[in-house]
């Protein structure tokens, strides 16, 4: 059982670090809610730093959940339902695969699947997603819901498969957000059955959904003075970033494969 001690937020974590980790939890729900995305790798990069690696993507879950679950209560009205259930429903197969396949898998592969997919999303031929949009988004519930329990942050896959929809920018955040909310419920669930003890982070997640309540309030006051248009290529300037960051990560780690194995 991994525990963070008893008696503080986090007792081997000294100030500064607990700033640190608290400053990420607002700037991460201020990126997500103001552009589209981001927020969780960004929350992803910080969390190993001062948690335990086996702690991360657990209580990674549970703070995304929190920050999605905010964004959703604000923007409830604009969410496209059909496009939820059908993501919901593909979810739900996803997680229960890749439960059941919960071993180490090669990261770096994924990595560089995923890269590969956001930026041909964001810059290459726009694909005609409205007919077949729920299909699409129910297989895009199932792949998402199963490598989230490896990865950790999905977030961008599932901005990249919105971003083709080109909806207006409150509905694609509100969709987005329940998405994501979803998602992390069924890892929360998920982790949990597998044995996680959630319970001794609970103060430190507490004060963690505070900062993201200060950073989700500022960022939906910077996505009501935006215009779609401005939204959507800010969306798609974080999507490449984060899509390189995944490719060069990815070719990192084959390359680094490829050395130990030679």
């Amino acid at each position: 059982m991994i525990e963070p001690g008893v008696g503080s937020l986090l007792p081997e974590v000294p100030v500064w670090g607990t700033a640190i980790l608290l400053f990420a939890g607002v700037t991460g729900a201020f990126v997500t809610t103001a552009f589209g995305a981001g927020g969780g790798v960004l929350l992803l990069g910080v969390l190993p730093v001062f948690l335990p690696v086996a702690a991360v993507i657990p209580v990674h879950g549970v703070l995304q959940a929190g920050s999605n679950g905010l964004r959703t209560g604000l923007l409830i009205r604009y969410i496209r339902w059909p496009l939820l259930l059908a993501f919901t429903g593909g979810g739900l197969i996803g997680t229960v695969i890749g439960a059941s396949l919960f071993v180490r898998l090669p990261e770096a592969w994924l990595e560089l699947t995923l890269g590969t997919f956001i930026l041909w999303t964001c810059w290459g031929p726009r694909p005609r997603l409205r007919r077949r949009s729920l299909s699409i988004h129910g297989v895009g519930g199932a792949v998402t819901g199963a490598l989230t329990l490896f990865v950790g942050a999905t977030g961008p896959f599932v901005a990249a498969l919105l971003s083709a929809l080109r909806l207006e920018r409150h509905a694609h955040m509100a969709t987005f957000s329940a998405c994501m909310l979803l998602q992390h419920a069924l890892k929360i669930a998920a982790f949990g059955l597998m044995g996680f003890a959630f319970a001794p982070w609970l103060p430190f997640i507490a004060a963690m959904f505070g900062a993201a309540f200060v950073g989700t309030w500022l960022g939906r006051l910077a996505l009501g003075r935006m215009g779609d248009a401005r939204f959507h290529r800010i969306l798609a300037v974080l999507l490449t970033l984060l899509a390189l960051r995944l490719l060069v990560s990815g070719m990192l780690g084959v390359t680094a494969a490829a050395t130990v194995t030679g």
